[in-house]
């Protein structure tokens, strides 16, 4: 940000911004939508009255998710792409 805006400007922006990890192994994508799929399992089953309880609700979940450190666990392995993929991977 700094090669493109003036230092104010740069450090402006830079305060909006949020910065999250990303996974070198496995698609970012595909975690989010298993966390979606958690979320609606978990918390979203069934009627919620109004916006203010949904909020309520999410974040107690979000907090409680964050709090237990939940990580996906990949079952998805070289050995099994090299099966299920033979086209994509050179044989050994």
């Amino acid at each position: 940000l700094y090669k493109a805006f003036n230092p104010e400007e740069a450090r402006r922006i830079i305060k909006k911004l949020e910065i999250h990890y990303t996974p070198k192994h496995g698609s970012w994508l595909d975690i989010a939508e298993i966390e979606l799929n958690v979320m609606t399992r978990q918390c979203l089953s069934r009627r919620i009255p109004d916006i203010e309880t949904l909020r309520e609700e999410l974040s107690a979940w979000e907090s409680e998710r964050n709090n237990s450190y939940a990580l996906v666990n990949w079952q998805f392995r070289t050995s099994d792409a090299r099966i299920k993929l033979a086209s994509l991977y050179p044989k050994l």
